[in-house]
């Protein structure tokens, strides 16, 4: 049985950008008596925790291996491409695939977006991880597709991005064993979808016993007065 059954504590982890304190300060607003603990894992991880039973639930990177889990789609991220701030990108709004055609395009080993071809010319080495890829760029040595929360986790002051409009985006949902729905999950769940604390939060509810019909008191029937006849006197009775 995990902590998430016993009541003692609630294992949320989360992938690198996703910034889960709203949903925490509301739960710990409506159930102070567990403690809600967080961990941020690498996106690639985060199944694996899960199915291991080292978390009751995950904020998760889409497309992910659902096999076992229940999973919830939230929301979609805008793709940028983080330059350096001289960088003639910088210059301009936003733009697309095309744009970066002749650029040398870091691709990162844990990468979270789903490409179906890569874009631009492939730099000169794939970083390890999208932080040491952020260190590549602001050395000049090539430029960085990401999710835009990913940009703004890693946010230097000599770097910018800019939005890509028809590149891969990276969705966000919550994950969780389908075979471990407890009722901290369903509040959980509750929360993120916006429920308010008087609402069933999708547990199934405990039929309503029967009411039974309280016993009506007899009413006592009135009899109805009868008149006494009237009382006649004798003819003929002689008087004394």
């Amino acid at each position: 049985m995990t902590d998430g059954e016993t009541g003692t504590e609630f294992r949320l982890a989360y992938a690198p950008g996703v910034t889960p304190a709203k949903w925490v300060n509301v739960w710990t607003e409506r159930i102070p008596d567990i403690p809600i603990t967080l961990t941020s894992v690498p996106a690639a991880d985060l199944v694996p925790l899960l199915r291991e039973g080292s978390a009751d639930v995950a904020f998760v990177r889409l497309p992910i291996d659902r096999d076992g889990l229940s999973v919830i789609p939230l929301y979609v991220e805008t793709t940028v491409v983080v330059v350096p701030k001289d960088h003639a990108i910088a210059a301009v709004d936003e733009l697309t695939l095309a744009d970066l055609a002749d650029e040398d395009i870091f691709h990162p080993l844990d990468d979270t977006l789903d490409w179906p071809s890569h874009p631009g010319r492939p730099a000169f080495t794939s970083p390890p991880t999208t932080a040491n890829a952020i260190e590549l760029v602001a050395s000049g040595a090539g430029l960085l597709l990401v999710p835009q929360s990913l940009a703004r986790l890693h946010h230097r002051r000599d770097l910018t991005y800019r939005p890509v409009q028809d590149a891969p985006q990276s969705q966000i949902a919550l994950a969780w064993p389908a075979a471990a729905t407890t009722d901290q999950v369903e509040d959980f769940i509750g929360i993120v979808r916006g429920r308010t604390p008087n609402s069933s939060r999708g547990r199934t509810q405990p039929t309503p016993k029967a009411k039974t019909p309280k016993p009506q008191q007899a009413t006592r029937k009135s009899t109805p007065r009868r008149t006494p006849p009237p009382r006649h006197n004798r003819k003929g009775r002689q008087g004394r």
